[in-house]
């Protein structure tokens, strides 16, 4: 399967723009999973951009 990481980034909602996993999907998801996390795309922009990309706070700003 083709990565289609130039076309991912246009819509890449995370502001951690340093992260190598950046319009990697896959990896990106992949990473966070196994931390017990979720990914940046997940949250709303406001939670997005406090990086607490746990569970909890997921639930918190989707108002779960």
């Amino acid at each position: 399967m083709e990565c289609k990481q130039d076309k991912n980034l246009k819509n890449c909602g995370c502001t951690y723009t340093s992260c190598g996993r950046r319009g990697m999907c896959c990896d990106c998801i992949s990473y966070h999973l196994a931390s017990r996390q979720l990914p940046g795309c997940c949250f709303p922009p406001e939670a997005e951009k406090t990086y607490d990309r746990s569970f909890e706070m997921f639930a918190k700003a989707w108002n779960l």
